[in-house]
């Protein structure tokens, strides 16, 4: 799909054409792979010379030593990632599902696509990972990143999707997610993969159902745009 306009803008990415979608997630998978055969996240990255390939030649070079190495590999074998709640390679296959799932969605909005059926299942595990690893963590390791864009008081937003709910709850200080409870002020819900893009920022704003305070909403999507960044 991505050879039929490599220069095409990439919506939600403005500063990159589908060539540079496409070299981004190559050298993501190639990262990974490194990591797991030297034990360590390299530095510097990229290598000079991955930058002489070309994109989809690199894309499948990346995918196949990828897929090649979780193969080769058990779920819950150490490997060093940048999430340190979970140093193991069963960390990365979650990551890289994701990473996936969401760069094939902006390729196929930058070159005018539906964008793919995503299984419900892959959708409710990336709704967790963008809340658990992506925001709540973050926050407490980085909270100078956040500090700017936290309520002045405590307020909570439940994310329902599916038979799934997440109570994401925003302090002066921190972020913290559970499961679903009493206490929110404001709710979002819609299907999983429908939650899944708009939580990313990749669209669903005219279908998520908003209730309650809508400025929680609004933080919350501000939140989450600072730790997806």
């Amino acid at each position: 799909m991505a050879a039929r306009d490599l220069t095409a803008q990439v919506p939600n990415c403005p500063q990159w054409t589908v060539d540079d979608l496409v070299r981004h997630v190559a050298m993501v998978y190639l990262h990974k792979v490194t990591c797991m055969r030297t034990g360590a996240l390299p530095e510097p990255w990229p290598p000079a010379e991955l930058e002489k390939d070309g994109s989809l030649a690199l894309l499948d070079r990346g995918y196949a030593e990828l897929t090649a190495e979780f193969d080769g590999r058990k779920p819950d074998e150490a490997t060093p990632t940048w999430y340190e709640p979970d140093q193991t390679v069963g960390f990365w296959v979650r990551r890289m599902a994701q990473e996936t799932v969401i760069h094939r969605a902006d390729a196929e909005q930058a070159l005018g696509e539906p964008v793919s059926a995503i299984d419900d299942e892959i959708a409710l595990d990336g709704i967790d990972e963008i809340l658990q690893c992506f925001l709540a963590w973050p926050s407490t390791v980085w909270p100078e990143e956040f500090a700017e864009s936290l309520p002045k008081t405590e307020e909570a937003v439940l994310v329902h999707a599916g038979d799934h709910g997440w109570l994401v709850r925003a302090s002066p200080d921190r972020i913290t997610v559970t499961d679903a409870g009493p206490g929110a002020a404001a709710s979002v819900s819609g299907d999983p993969a429908l939650m899944l893009l708009w939580l990313w920022r990749r669209g669903g704003e005219d279908r998520i159902v908003r209730a309650g305070e809508l400025a929680a909403i609004e933080r919350l999507h501000c939140l989450l745009y600072v730790a997806t960044q």
